[in-house]
């Protein structure tokens, strides 16, 4: 492919491997990664870069409707994790 194509594709990614989650199930790292992000944005404000990281993992493995519902249970102030 030209550089030109290469550049315009978008490159995919999964999550990397965290060793406080080895099994197969993601649950917990989802569900952590989620409680991550937005601790690290309530402490470092949101225009901090490194709280990204822990975005970019549970936008990749947490299912969309659960993204919605704890976002939602944040903004109620319901969510049942202390941020």
């Amino acid at each position: 492919m030209s550089a030109a194509i290469m550049s315009d594709e978008t490159k995919m990614e999964t999550a990397p491997f965290d060793p406080r989650f080895p099994n197969q199930n993601q649950t917990r790292y989802c569900y952590q990664s989620f409680v991550d992000f937005n601790r690290c944005q309530k402490i470092k404000g949101e225009d901090y870069e490194p709280c990204e990281y822990f975005k970019k993992v549970y936008t990749t493995i947490c299912p969309n409707s659960w993204i919605e519902k704890w976002t939602d249970q944040i903004e109620n102030g319901i969510f049942p994790g202390k941020i």
